[in-house]
């Protein structure tokens, strides 16, 4: 972030924006300015922005943090980081966490972890049929919330066999989605922060998951498998059985959050996830990768609720995924292995937003 100095004059005076100082975009991306690395190493990703604009929770699997698999930490957002920058883990250093996200006031927030099932890292599995890339469906995971000194406040889902993750929250701060195994298949399930009310919103077979609210707050988007042939369908169930989901065909649906309006908004082809509505709720950001010919490279792509109006965002070789606005619309954070050296780490950034 670069400095506001105030002199005596009645207005304080911008410095003029200077594309060659913004070393980590690339000139294509011209949805992105001042762009800051936050983290340096190791992988780290699926960084959310706190309500107050802030703070950001993310994971990281940094053995020099004391992660031995994916943990959940957090950091201020408004200083600059550099390779010695080391942010506190706020999960309990057992089992693997996901998906974490703040509550309103940025003091607590919730996240999927296994570590009642087992404190010790699940294994992470081989690769699927003909070498696919697979998920690991787990079936120990649980949503918890917790505040920032790592302590639990409360089991969110302790009455739910299987896969319980991928929380988020509505921009009010009631309501949290998520994705359960509970009736034998991923779905989406809305449910109040203390954990009552929950209610089941798709029904249909396939994955459906990573999904965020519209910023009034009335519609989800989320990605989906969606199997159809029979070939499809006996594949996806055979994987599901062994815990396993192959994310290499997914495409982005929109519905609203009493489960009603379920529409496909994409049809690209490969992987298209880890979407995020646009703040004016009239267009969703998202990663795909389905101009590639060898599963890679991911970048970001906008494009509008109704499917039409695609755009490519940012202009990565190999991988720009989880992109999240700012509460005011005005930043957003994404993962990248953007500058990493060919290291193969994954790591934060934030830039200023340009429509």
């Amino acid at each position: 972030m670069s400095a506001l100095f105030i002199n005596c004059s009645s207005e304080p005076k911008e410095s003029p924006y200077n594309p060659e100082a913004d070393s980590l975009k690339y000139e294509e991306e011209v949805h992105f300015r001042n762009v800051k690395q936050l983290t340096f190493g190791a992988n780290n990703a699926e960084a959310y922005w706190g309500f107050e604009d802030t703070k950001l929770i993310f994971q990281s699997d940094n053995p020099e943090w004391g992660a031995d698999c994916d943990q959940i930490y957090y950091m201020d957002a408004t200083t600059p980081k550099d390779e010695n920058f080391m942010p506190k883990m706020i999960s309990t250093g057992n089992g693997r966490t996901t998906c974490s996200f703040f509550l309103p006031g940025d003091t607590t927030f919730v996240y999927g972890s296994t570590h009642l099932g087992n404190k010790e890292c699940p294994a992470v599995p081989e690769r699927g049929p003909n070498g696919a890339y697979v998920w690991p469906i787990y079936e120990d995971y649980d949503i918890f919330k917790a505040n920032l000194e790592g302590e639990i406040i409360a089991n969110l889902t302790p009455d739910s066999p299987g896969y319980d993750a991928e929380a988020t929250l509505s921009p009010d701060g009631t309501k949290i989605v998520f994705t359960s195994m509970r009736t034998g298949d991923l779905e989406l399930f809305i449910m109040n922060t203390d954990g009552s009310d929950v209610v089941q919103i798709t029904d249909e077979l396939g994955y459906d998951g990573g999904a965020f609210f519209s910023p009034d707050g009335t519609q989800l988007v989320f990605r989906s498998s969606r199997p159809k042939t029979p070939e499809e369908i006996e594949k996806y169930t055979s994987l599901l059985e062994q815990g396993l989901v192959e994310p290499t065909d997914m495409e982005l649906y929109v519905v609203n959050v009493d489960g009603t309006g379920l529409r496909q908004v994409t049809d690209l082809g490969n992987a298209n996830w880890a979407p995020y509505f646009h703040p004016s709720g009239e267009k969703i950001l998202f990663a795909s990768n389905h101009a590639s010919e060898r599963g890679f490279p991911f970048n970001l792509y906008m494009i509008n609720v109704d499917g039409t109006g695609l755009k490519q965002v940012s202009f990565d070789p190999t991988f720009d995924s989880f992109p999240m606005f700012s509460y005011d619309g005005k930043k957003v954070v994404f993962a990248s292995n953007r500058f990493n050296g060919g290291d193969r780490s994954t790591n934060v950034f934030i830039a200023d937003w340009v429509d």
